[in-house]
Order: C-alpha cells, then sequence, then structure tokens
C-alpha cells in the first residue's frame, strides 16, 4: 500500500470531535449515505460499517485524498462504499437517492452555500437528515488565533476560504431553510485538536495543514526565522505528556429535508 506522508492526519486532529459526530449521526443498518467532504474517508468508512444492509458515497475535490480513502477502504474489506471526486456544489447526485447526509468540515467553503446546500438537498429524500460539523467563530478556536498570531505577529489573517462562515447559527439556518431543510439545531462542541505527539511533530503538521510558509513568503529570511520561531515556542506551550493540543469550538449542526420542497430556492443551474 502506498503511503502517503503528505497528506495531513486530520483523522488524528479531530477524534474527539469524530467520536461526538458519530454519536449524533446515527447511521442506520439500511441508510444510503452521503458524505460531503469526504477527504481521507474515515467518517464514510465509519457509515459503510453502520450500514451493513446500506451503503456510502463519499465526496471530494481531493484526488490524493481519494487514493489514500479507497486504499484503506479496499483494505477493510468494505463491499458497500465508494468515493466519487466531484465539487457537491454542482454535481448532479442521483435524485432523491439517499437517507442520511453527513460532513465533517466538508461544507464551510462554498461559493453560494443555498446553491449547494440546495443541490445536495436534491440528492436526499423527503425527510432525509443532514447532519454537519462545522467550526464555531475564529476567536473560539484557539488552534486559529493562537497559532496564526505566532506567524503574522498579530497582523490581518489573509484572505481566501473562510473555515468559520458557518460559525453564526442564525446565520446557517437561514441558509438551510432557504435550501430547503428544516428542524435545524445547533450542539456545542468543545473539544482539543490535536497535532501530534511532541512539539516537532506538530510543527510540521501545522505548516503543512494551514499553509504557513504561504504565509511566510512575503517575509525576508530573518522575519521568516522568527515567526518559526515563535511557532515553535507556541507549540512548546501546548505540549503534554499525551500530545499537542489547542482549544477549539465547534458546531454540530443537524437538520431535516423538507417534505415539500417548493419552499427551497429553483433558480440554481446544476451542471455535472
Amino acid at each position: 500500500m502506498t503511503v502517503m506522508s503528505d497528506l495531513f492526519d486530520y483523522d488524528a486532529e479531530l477524534r474527539l470531535h469524530n467520536e461526538l459526530f458519530r454519536v449524533v449521526a446515527r447511521v442506520g443498518s439500511r441508510d444510503r449515505v452521503l458524505d460531503i467532504g469526504c477527504g481521507t474517508g474515515q467518517s464514510t468508512r465509519e457509515a459503510a460499517r453502520a450500514a451493513v444492509a446500506g451503503s456510502a458515497v463519499g465526496v471530494d475535490l481531493s484526488a490524493p485524498m481519494l487514493e489514500r480513502a479507497r486504499q484503506l477502504s479496499d483494505d477493510e474489506g468494505l463491499a458497500n462504499i465508494t468515493f466519487q471526486q466531484a465539487d457537491a456544489q454542482v454535481h448532479r447526485f442521483p435524485p432523491t437517492r439517499f437517507d442520511l447526509c453527513i460532513s465533517r468540515f466538508g461544507t464551510m467553503f462554498f461559493a453560494d452555500p443555498v446553491a449547494a446546500f440546495a443541490n445536495i438537498g436534491r440528492a436526499l429524500r423527503p425527510a432525509a437528515r443532514l447532519v454537519l460539523l462545522v467550526w464555531q467563530e475564529r476567536d473560539r478556536n484557539e488552534w486559529a488565533t493562537a497559532i496564526r498570531e505566532t506567524l503574522t505577529a498579530g497582523s490581518a489573517a489573509p484572505r481566501g476560504p473562510d473555515p468559520f462562515s458557518l460559525a453564526d447559527p442564525t446565520v446557517t439556518e437561514g441558509i438551510l431553510a432557504a435550501a430547503g431543510f428544516a428542524e435545524v439545531n445547533f450542539s456545542d462542541v468543545r473539544e482539543p485538536v490535536y497535532y501530534g505527539p511532541d512539539s516537532v511533530t506538530a510543527l510540521d503538521a501545522v505548516l503543512r495543514l494551514l499553509k504557513f510558509e504561504d504565509l511566510l513568503a512575503d517575509l525576508d529570511a530573518a522575519a521568516a526565522e522568527q515567526a518559526r520561531t515563535r511557532l515553535r515556542a507556541t507549540l512548546d506551550a501546548h505540549a503534554t505528556d499525551g500530545g499537542v493540543y489547542f482549544d477549539s469550538r465547534a458546531w454540530i449542526v443537524t437538520a431535516r429535508r423538507l417534505t415539500d420542497h417548493r419552499h427551497c430556492r429553483q433558480d440554481v443551474d446544476v451542471v455535472d
């Protein structure tokens, strides 16, 4: 089996979150499950193992992650699981196919979230469940604030995809309602994220995960080295006997697909 050491280990980072997420997802033995932003497929494999008379489909944009997901599924001998490289915002899923849609931090980067969730909703049968894990606000996530500050010396965060776009419950509930979902609920999750057994390992993980080398690209050599030194000190300060941990806050969001789809937005062009 090919080992892809350049892939960040999200499963280790999010182990404590995942345990709670799996309980709330409550995959049934006959469920047909859609996993959005599946990455290397841990949540998809867990769904497939629970849905012994059903199936699980994992969707992600990353070819390397999907290759790893397929390898791991083959190693486990899971016959009721498939993976697709696709953009869930616009991919033409089979209509009313799935009983449950799950996503572990895979839905915060949609360009048009109402259109994206409406597209996903069309793949769900009436009253199907939606279970999402999303980050709360940036300032409630130490992994985002403390680490970034060490590298940017307090400067503003760079522009780009926003992992906190679904942090506001009022905004997120509005998005899901416009996309054809109801019974939207939020459960507070406060669990630390894990970056490795020691600060040396964590340094490599953080640089790869958040692409902080890109943040250093405009700095001269001395300033970049000072930033790395601050980062190492921050990681050292968060090292425990059990590894390097940072505080985080997330929401588990649950909802149901409306049985009457006429209330959701219909002006969305869906393409393959």
